[in-house]
């Protein structure tokens, strides 16, 4: 029997931590051929959160056993706003019954620079459990 985890996201950018509100948050998960498929596409509100999306996860249960699944999901999430570099964030884990909380960081771009693919996507590494 699946569960389901939540994912919220708080986009800010700058060391003050400046919310950035209309930003657009993609949620994907890639499936066995690696293609992204689309879980919610949100826009930050005034405090730079979006609002959450639900995500199936493994129950928690099996992953009591050694060799079992992992008791996460996993997905990306893109992240833009105009006058920004586009963030994407990998393998972000959701894990049943509990809300994350994902914050993402965006960088200005140079001034007349038009919007930039990121160079290395942030990948978050499994849990240690």
């Amino acid at each position: 029997m699946d569960a389901f985890g939540t994912i919220l996201t708080r986009v800010y950018t700058s060391r003050a931590q400046i919310p950035v509100s209309g930003a657009t948050v993609a949620f994907t998960q890639r499936g066995a051929e690696g293609r992204h498929k689309l879980l919610a596409v949100r826009v930050t509100d005034g405090n730079g959160r979006t609002a959450p999306v639900q995500v199936s996860t493994p129950d928690a249960a099996a992953s009591e056993s050694p060799g079992t699944v992992e008791p996460f999901a996993v997905c990306d999430i893109w992240a833009e706003s105009p006058g920004y570099e586009l963030l994407v964030v990998e393998n972000v884990q959701i894990f049943p019954g509990t809300q994350t909380l994902q914050e993402l960081e965006l960088i200005p771009l140079p001034e007349q620079t038009d919007a930039l693919l990121p160079e290395h996507p942030v990948n978050i590494p499994p849990q240690s459990l």
